[in-house]
């Protein structure tokens, strides 16, 4: 016979099904109409005031050209940003992962090497995170393999300085096993301390959410309950490298790239703190299909980071902004095409003007957005926070 404890147990499971099951046809969120998509190079948007653009690192001719993946994050008082770099090619044989480091936000060392070339494939950037002292930087592993399954691991490298780094690890599940599957870089906290991303599973790279209570952000990954989109995809799912932010009601968002070229956002929902998920769904807002970030301010304010081109053009980027997280109704330029957009200067495999996969994170008064330019500049574009305020 079933206890009281059990029978309580029970119906709190069933009624978040049935809450669930509700909530798979409700938007996620909603964009207004901002963009005037018969003005490609700007979307009819002015620039936030007080924005600044900055580089980070600038190939000349004896350098990588390809640079791409470009991660921020503060620790001990510095920015550091982290990036996978190749001398021609996107996901060259030669390709490593690099970081730089500034006191400011503006002036920035030179880069240094944090992973060396590896006979047995290539590792890509998959972000930081940082639990006090100690500064993680993920790296995503992609072995040679003769499957026609493009997949890969995670591992760690840790620091206390910045500096000096220990050897690569395993990130961890809750039971002490390796996460066979690819980061995604947008790993930030709710204001409960939980900690969220999500994971590219193999076989194939399936997206799946991830979370863990450990603030370490190495160990006791659990992965949540989604269901997947159909796809013609093979070994892929249709939503892939995702980013979040959460809602003033306390829902979560996570928002996709469509690997269906609907040139149109995906996003599933959450209302157990990332435990399960609702389907993904297009949201009717222009996309590029490519990545983008998203997040939270400091005073909850949601936003978004993306080329919303609505065709292949990373260009412009822009930041789009919600008072609650439901509806999207301000958004500003961050950098346009045209005389804005530096040409691109050294060709090579998959290489593209545009600006491509931003990531954000704030760091004093400022939200910081970074991206690659033509998949070969180390930039990051800065805000005020106090510009990025209903009037």
């Amino acid at each position: 016979m079933m206890s009281y404890q059990n029978k309580i147990s029970f119906l709190a499971i069933a009624f978040l099904c049935i809450v669930l099951h509700g909530q798979e046809h409700i938007k996620p969120f909603k964009v207004d109409s901002l963009f005037n998509m018969n003005k490609p190079e700007t979307l009819g948007l002015s620039y936030a005031k007080g924005l600044e653009t900055i580089t980070v690192f600038l190939p000349k001719n004896r350098d990588n050209k390809y640079n791409h993946g470009v991660v921020l994050f503060p620790f001990k008082g510095m920015l550091y940003a982290q990036w996978q770099s190749s001398a021609v090619d996107e996901d060259g044989a030669d390709t490593q992962v690099f970081y730089s480091r500034s006191r400011n936000g503006v002036d920035w060392e030179a880069p240094k090497k944090l992973t060396e070339k590896w006979e047995h494939g290539i590792k890509t950037s998959g972000g930081w995170w940082c639990n006090g002292d100690t500064l993680v930087a993920y790296i995503c592993v992609w072995p040679n393999n003769t499957s026609k399954l493009k997949q890969g691991y995670t591992e760690f490298v840790s620091s206390a300085d910045g500096i000096h780094w220990e050897k690569p690890v395993p990130i961890k599940n809750s039971e002490g096993q390796p996460v066979l599957g690819i980061i995604e870089q947008d790993v930030h906290a709710l204001p409960n301390g939980r900690i969220l991303t999500a994971f590219h599973m193999q076989p194939g790279l399936i997206v799946t959410p991830f979370y863990t209570d450990d603030p370490s952000g190495v160990t006791g990954w659990k992965s949540g309950k989604m269901k997947n989109m159909p796809t013609t995809k093979e070994g892929m799912s249709r939503a892939i490298e995702p980013s979040w932010f959460y809602r003033k009601d306390g829902a979560i968002v996570m928002v996709f790239r469509d690997q269906e070229s609907t040139f149109k956002k995906l996003a599933s929902m959450s209302f157990d703190n990332g435990e399960t998920w609702t389907t993904p769904q297009i949201i009717n807002t222009p996309d590029s299909r490519a990545k983008q970030s998203a997040g939270n301010l400091p005073n909850g304010m949601a936003y978004m980071v993306n080329n919303p081109s609505g065709n292949k053009s990373r260009f412009p980027l822009v930041i789009t902004l919600s008072k609650d997280g439901w509806l999207f109704d301000k958004a500003y330029l961050l950098r346009g095409g045209g005389d804005n957009l530096q040409k691109l200067r050294f060709p090579g495999k998959y290489k593209r003007v545009g600006y491509s996969y931003p990531k954000s994170v704030v760091w004093g008064n400022y939200l910081y957005v970074s991206y690659a330019t033509n998949k070969e500049d180390v930039e990051l574009t800065r805000i005020p926070l106090e510009s990025l305020q209903y009037e």
